[in-house]
């Protein structure tokens, strides 16, 4: 079996703390997705090889095994309760020297799990498969809607549904789609993490969207109606006559999509902050004394 270097994928060497893990394998994801490469062949390949190197790695426990057992770590648990058994058995001493003795360790589950006596026994053990780790990175607006998108673990196109409404770091477990069992046990389990970009206008504090927006001064001492961006579009908005600078408006369910609940939505609430004309002619100048006159 061609060994997999994990470390060498993600350009990390063996010393690499959790934070060198997250950092190398955020940058290298978002370089070789494939939605951000679809003329490169290779993308997808990569992408794939970076996903399983992150699931291994950023689990201390995984990684231990892999450390030690190279391809065969998620077979280590296997290993070592065999080599138990082994050791207790005079007949087989040898056998399980030699297992020691490799960095590789398929020839050994070989003759455990295959057709040797000590490999029935090893066919009537059956073992869960390992749990995966998965990320899914989203904006703002991907996350307002529900829609679909095909996730590429250990090879396999996974395609999945997320709901509108998905919280930043939010993780859901799908069943079935993590590594296979052994000797005919049941598969382990996908997490998925989801971290929600910040958006560059809009602010998301659980279900509510707040946004700061640009007066004239004119309008917030007169009054009026101003065009306000939504997520969605374009909504029409009254100005009350002499708003303040800082006041809040709220607009009630403008905000985010409930977790699951499409039908409900929190609130919008916008900020004015009031702009002091500049470049003033001379025109002006001499009507703002006058109104400085009147009003003292």
């Amino acid at each position: 079996m061609t060994f997999v270097d994990y470390y060498k994928i993600l350009g990390i060497d063996k010393s690499a703390t959790p934070a060198d893990i997250k950092n190398a394998y955020r940058k290298l994801a978002r370089k070789f997705h494939p939605d951000l490469n679809p003329e490169n062949a290779d993308a997808k390949k990569n992408f794939q090889q970076i996903n399983e190197a992150n699931e291994v790695l950023s689990d201390p426990v995984k990684r231990k095994k892999y450390d030690q057992y190279g391809n065969d770590w998620q077979h280590a648990d296997e290993f070592e309760k065999a080599k138990q058994q082994q050791q207790s058995s005079a007949s087989r001493g040898s056998r399980n020297s030699g297992a020691q003795s490799g960095t590789d360790f398929s020839e050994f589950f070989e003759s455990m799990f295959g057709g040797s006596a000590g490999g029935s026994r090893g066919r009537q053990a059956k073992y869960r498969g390992e749990d995966y780790q998965a990320e899914i990175h989203l904006n703002l607006i991907d996350a307002y809607k529900t829609h679909q998108q095909t996730l590429t673990v250990n090879g396999n196109n996974i395609r999945i549904t997320i709901p509108a409404g998905i919280e930043n770091e939010q993780t859901i477990k799908i069943s079935g789609h993590g590594g296979p069992g052994v000797n005919g046990g049941p598969n382990g389990d996908l997490y998925i993490t989801f971290f929600v970009a910040n958006h560059h206008r809009f602010k998301r504090l659980g279900n509510n969207l707040y946004v700061t927006i640009d007066l004239n001064l004119y309008t917030a001492i007169l009054g009026g109606e101003i065009t306000l961006d939504t997520l969605t579009g374009q909504v029409k908005l009254k100005v009350k006559p002499e708003t303040q600078n800082g006041s809040k408006v709220k607009l009630k369910g403008k905000g985010f999509p409930v977790y699951k609940h499409d039908d409900q939505f929190g609130d919008l609430l916008v900020t004015f902050d009031i702009k002091i004309p500049t470049k003033l002619t001379d025109r002006q100048k001499e009507l703002f004394g006058e109104l400085l006159k009147i009003s003292t």
